[in-house]
Formats: C-alpha cells, structure tokens, sequence
C-alpha cells in the first residue's frame, strides 16, 4: 500500500499536515500538492480546529522543487495549482504554523512563508535558490519574502542564494521563534496549545483584520476595526450575552 503524500492528525483541536517523502527530503511534486490541497480544502470550513501546523518527516521540513519530477514530465491538474494550493494554505481561516527543520528551501521555504509563524531548529538552513538554478519566483517568493524580512534583505537573500540558519532567521525576521534542535518539537506543540486555549472565533477575527485590508492607511484601519465588520466571535457572544462591547 502507498503512503500518503501528506499525513493529517488531528488532536484536541490542533491539526498537524506532514509532507511525507523522508527519503526525498520531502521535496515537492505535483502530486504531494494533490495531496496537501485536498487537506487544506478539507480544513477551510472546519470551525472545530483552532490551529494548524505544518511540518516535514525524517530530516528535513522540504527541501525545495523536486526538479528531476518536472525533468519527467509530471504535471499538476492545472497551470498554477502549486502556487493556488500556497494561496489556499495563506488563507485558511485559523493560525497556522510551519514547524522547520533540516532543509527549508525555495519552494519549501514558500510553503513556511504561507503559514502565520514560522518556528525553526536552530540548525535549519533557510535560503531562496530560484537563482542557482535559473528559476524565476512564481510561488509568491517575490511577495511573501519582503513582506517578513524587507525589501533590501529580501534582495540579498535572492541574489545570492545563500542559505541562513535558524538563528539567523530570527534574527532578521524571518523566523518568529528558533530553538535547540531537540526543543523544536516541544516548543511548536506549546505555541499550538497556548494558541487553541484562546477564543478559536477571535483568532480568526483578528487574523482577518490584520491581514485584510493592507491598502488601507493607518486611520482607516483604525476606524474599520471599530465597525466589528466581522462581527463577534460565536464561542464569545454566548459569554457576553449578546453584547458587542
């Protein structure tokens, strides 16, 4: 019998995906992308998980393209899923996090960039390579990758390829916590619960208040919020017997 391309648990609220090709260093291929967007089309409309956290089997998180099965010919369902199904993964209603180790490469780095927070191993090596390999970003590296590091390091990072560790991440930005290697684990199933004991309605509230409106300026955000135009959270509203305030 196969393995799944992707692994779903699901825990007291907390769904955990693993990309699950260990002996590839669970590098991407069209259909581990099958595979993964059917679980994220599964998780958008479930009210019951408060968090969701994404990680990789064996040694690494994801090592990137698995260039020799685009060499062969192996094709996703249409032209952009890969970078649709990373869309999808941004948008899921509840927090995410990418759980990182080993390798987190190019493509796998853009699966992390997708996710809310990003908790890495002190020994991962993060890098963009689209310039190693004479690619050019159509995943949302060119986006998501200024968005958390600025623009000008984002450059550097891309020009160069260079690969950074955990601790550099965070230094820059890019990784919201790093940890020893052996506390990775513990550390991201902390950071879920503590997540999934809050209001699960109010952290996706503000989940789309934060992300929903960059255009606007500073005032108008301000004002957008006071008009609770999401409402109120149902486990919330209960509690505060229908008051808005």
């Amino acid at each position: 019998m196969t393995e799944p391309l992707v692994i779903r648990r699901d825990d007291g609220g907390i769904t955990t995906l693993t990309l699950n090709r260990p002996d590839k260093l669970n590098a991407l291929t069209p259909a581990l992308f099958v595979e993964l967007r059917g679980h994220l089309d599964a998780l958008r409309d479930r009210d019951d998980i408060s968090c969701v956290i994404l990680r990789g089997a064996g040694r690494s998180f994801c090592a990137g393209h698995d260039l020799p099965a685009i060499a062969s010919g192996e094709r996703a369902p249409t032209r952009h899923f890969e970078p649709e199904t990373i869309d999808v993964l941004e948008a899921l209603p509840m927090p995410t996090i990418a759980q990182v180790h080993g390798h987190c490469f190019t493509g796998g780095l853009e699966l992390a960039l997708a996710c809310d927070l990003i908790v890495a191993a002190e020994s991962t090596r993060l890098g963009d390579t689209h310039g190693q390999w004479g690619l050019v970003p159509i995943w949302g590296m060119s986006v998501r990758l200024p968005e958390r590091v600025g623009r000008s390091t984002a450059k550097e990072l891309m020009f160069t390829s260079r690969r950074i560790s955990g601790r550099e991440g965070l230094e820059i930005g890019l990784v919201d916590r790093c940890t020893p290697d052996d506390s990775l684990e513990a550390t991201v199933a902390a950071l879920s619960a503590e997540i999934a004991a809050n209001s699960p309605g109010t952290n996706r509230i503000v989940k789309r208040l934060v992300d929903g409106h960059p255009a606007l300026d500073r005032t108008q955000r301000l004002l957008h919020e006071r008009t609770l135009p999401h409402g109120l959270p149902a486990d919330m509203a209960e509690r505060m017997g229908g008051s808005t305030r």
